[in-house]
């Protein structure tokens, strides 16, 4: 029986891997709902039934695979950024400010008349105004949108997590700073880890194009090399104990500026970046617990609510002023509800710390369960309703 159990241990993931990506095929082929609305809900549920199969630590391959998944993605994600965009009408930078802003806010005022503790309250509101680019990337790759709303979403998602990602860091900061006592320990997990983080991924980004042009490669192997890179830089941000996150994010955004073109193609870094991505959502989700997602389920469900209506309201307030219609700023709002895998994976980066900040936010829990499986669908409704996906056979616009 022992040895049973132990064969099953190892089984949980290859097989949570599997029933995952069943799953989201049945569903999306009778359905036509995102694949990876289901990822996350069976990776919970094989969690809740084999605990013990599915506990990693921070240093643990299934982590590392997981930061590599987001890692690339990150890169694809930020290689769609144009900052030229925000140059000619800074008003999206505006948005993605004021929706950031508001949610931060909002969460923050409700958080603490749920009679949580002032710094959870923060940790909390910062982490609530960021969108997943995971799940807005997936979902726009998918469904093969292209349009205004989906320009606007992917440069509002980058807005945001960067803001929440150093509005994180700055609190976390805090919180070294209250245990320990060490105002120089509290700055150098926050700003400068940041700072570095970012320098790392700009020179990789500049790097890789440099060393691939004089081969004439970057047509041909260009995947290949800036998987690699995403590989070296999440490895490498791990061990100086910086962000791969944002590390990814300028790799992507520096190689775009460096004029390295990919191709339609080469979405999703292939068969491997497909497999790598069912992985991620698996993951994110079986970092969760019933007894937390229950316990946060009640203040969770306003977070929610009130997060949603915020971003959603925010841009749509600013959509005339930035150059598109009302109902098109309502349908990017609400194209903005992911969030879960970018939370989780950065509360795991925060252990390394002695922080273990799930157990300290049930709310949070909750909050990322529900918006693992209804955020994907809420953006993909949004780019259909926009009118920016291709029409389904046999119907016209």
């Amino acid at each position: 029986m022992a040895d049973l159990l132990r064969t099953a241990s190892e089984l949980g993931w290859p097989a949570a891997i599997i029933l995952a990506w069943l799953a989201g095929e049945l569903l999306h082929r009778f359905s036509g709902w995102p694949r990876i609305s289901v990822y996350g809900l069976v990776g919970f549920l094989m969690a809740q039934a084999m605990p013990e199969a599915f506990s990693s630590s921070a240093a643990s391959t299934v982590t590392l695979l997981a930061n590599l998944a987001f890692g690339l993605i990150l890169f694809e994600f930020g290689y769609r950024i144009n900052l030229r965009w925000l140059r000619i009408n800074p008003w999206i930078a505006v948005s993605g400010l004021a929706e950031s802003s508001a949610t931060f806010a909002v969460v923050y005022l409700i958080a603490r008349l749920g009679e949580m503790p002032a710094l959870s309250a923060l940790l909390l509101a910062s982490l609530a105004m960021s969108s997943s680019p995971a799940g807005v990337l997936r979902v726009i790759n998918e469904a093969d949108s292209a349009g205004q709303v989906t320009e606007r979403v992917l440069h509002l998602v980058a807005i945001n997590c960067v803001l929440a990602l150093f509005v994180f860091k700055v609190v976390v900061g805090f919180w070294v700073f209250q245990t320990s006592g060490s105002l120089p320990q509290a700055v150098s997990h926050s700003l400068i880890e940041l700072g570095l983080s970012a320098l790392l991924g700009a020179i990789l980004g500049w790097l890789v194009p440099a060393l691939l042009r004089p081969l004439g490669a970057l047509a041909q192997d260009g995947t290949l090399a800036f998987a690699m890179g995403v590989m070296l830089l999440v490895v490498l941000a791990h061990t100086l104990a910086v962000s791969p996150l944002l590390a990814t994010l300028t790799f992507g955004l520096a190689a775009r500026h460096s004029r390295v073109m990919l191709s339609r193609t080469e979405r999703n870094f292939g068969a491997i970046g497909e497999l790598l991505a069912v992985l991620l959502f698996v993951y994110a989700a079986s970092a969760l617990t019933w007894e937390r997602v229950l316990a946060g389920a009640a203040l969770g469900g306003v977070l929610v609510l009130a997060r949603f209506l915020v971003k959603t309201l925010a841009v749509m307030a600013l959509a005339r002023v930035g150059g598109i219609s009302w109902r098109k700023g309502l349908l990017t709002g609400v194209a903005l509800a992911p969030m879960s895998v970018f939370v989780t994976l950065l509360l795991e980066q925060t252990r390394y710390l002695g922080i273990v900040l799930v157990d300290e936010l049930a709310a949070l829990a909750a909050m990322t369960l529900l918006l693992e499986v209804l955020g994907p669908l809420l953006t993909q409704r949004a780019l259909i309703w926009a009118r920016e996906t291709p029409a389904p056979d046999g119907e016209g616009d």
